[in-house]
């Protein structure tokens, strides 16, 4: 076992910061213009993602498919404009979600799903809903 001292600890720990710093990507297969990702593949236009498919315009996140415009998002899939949620799937527009599916402009649920800016619709009207929304924030 090697001998560790303070001084060699900092300077490993330097080391790993100016490398991960570093734009190069490690283990990714078919990303185009990404920097500092790590075994992803098919991402674009992200930074810093960890074992994510598919996800277009990201930062931070790990381990998420069919992303886009996220920030922090860990085992999230077809999430678009998320910030900082988890375990999430087909959230739009939505921060701070946990375990939540079909949710649309919410922040701050935990395992709530068909829900718009946190009010819970049936499976049928939430559908209805988002497609009038969506027509409407696109105009």
């Amino acid at each position: 076992m090697s001998e560790w001292n303070a001084s060699r600890f900092e300077q490993r720990f330097k080391e790993l910061l100016q490398t991960s710093r570093g734009g190069a990507n490690e283990g990714c297969v078919e990303c185009s213009a990404c920097t500092a990702c790590s075994r992803c593949t098919f991402c674009s236009n992200s930074q810093r993602l960890v074992g994510c498919h598919y996800c277009v315009s990201c930062e931070h996140c790990t381990d998420c498919s069919h992303c886009r415009a996220s920030v922090r998002l860990v085992s999230c899939h077809h999430c678009v404009e998320c910030e900082d949620c988890t375990a999430c799937r087909y959230v739009v527009r939505s921060i701070a979600l946990s375990s939540c599916n079909y949710c649309f402009g919410c922040v701050g649920l935990s395992g709530k799903d068909f829900h718009i800016l946190n009010e819970p619709y049936s499976r049928t009207e939430y559908f209805e809903v988002v497609e009038q929304l969506s027509r409407t924030l696109r105009s």
